[in-house]
């Protein structure tokens, strides 16, 4: 079985974390462990994640960027699996990631959709299209593959060990799960894993502020890998690199 470590960053969400461990503890293997960054909370975030048994690990300020890679950085099993504390995975979640890697020994990450588990209910699927078909469909063709998506994403400790030293986890404007994505060789083998589900929040699409802060993030994260990044320059890459 392949041992994972599961990844959860968490700022001042204590009550949504404690529903994400109740939905992802039932799924660890003996041989996973989980690992819950507390970026700075001021709640009761860490305790929560020390009552459901895992390891905290207290990154104070950096935002995201720092806190996400500060796990991985923890992460001692083969696979790293990425979520949100406001996140609830499906009940076979980390049985889809194994069994992913498992069958695909080559590849070097999975990631796959959401749906929302909040707000209005007739227009959670609509939303939930053009949210992720939007990130999704305009990042592909300048990573040349598909982008992470950090809500619902896994990759090999191995590729993450390659890329630790030159993601920006000092920039709190970044975009951790794209910044990921552009650092990862365009040849790199990424599978969108539709049956990989994920419950998400919609708060963010009902906080004006921080939508927009999402999308300045992206919009920064792709600026600051052009021009050595461009399209052009990674589809070219992913043609002759080896992966």
């Amino acid at each position: 079985m392949i041992p994972i470590s599961v990844v959860i960053p968490v700022k001042d969400d204590a009550d949504a974390l404690r529903t994400c461990l109740e939905a992802i503890r039932p799924q660890l293997a003996d041989t996973d462990e989980l690992i819950v960054v507390d970026n700075g909370s001021t709640d009761d975030s860490a305790a929560v994640a020390t009552e459901f048994g895992a390891r905290v690990v207290r990154v104070l300020g950096g935002g995201i960027p720092a806190a996400s890679a500060a796990g991985y950085d923890a992460a001692s099993r083969t696979i790293i699996a990425r979520l949100d504390a406001d996140c609830v995975p499906g009940d076979d979640w980390l049985a889809t990631i194994r069994g992913e890697f498992a069958r695909h020994p080559k590849i070097t990450a999975i990631t796959g959709p959401a749906f929302f588990l909040d707000g209005p209910r007739l227009a959670r699927g609509p939303l939930a299209v053009l949210y992720l078909g939007a990130y999704f469909v305009s990042l592909a063709p300048a990573l040349g593959r598909v982008p992470l998506f950090g809500s619902n994403c896994a990759f090999t400790v191995a590729a993450w060990i390659q890329v630790r030293s030159g993601v920006h986890r000092d920039d709190p404007e970044v975009h951790d799960d794209l910044d990921l994505s552009f650092h990862l060789s365009p040849a790199r083998r990424v599978r969108f894993v539709r049956r990989l589900r994920m419950g998400i929040s919609m708060r963010p699409l009902f906080d004006g502020a921080a939508f927009a802060r999402r999308f300045h993030r992206g919009v920064h994260t792709v600026r600051i890998h052009w021009p050595h990044d461009l399209p052009w320059l990674r589809w070219v890459r992913r043609a002759v690199e080896p992966n």
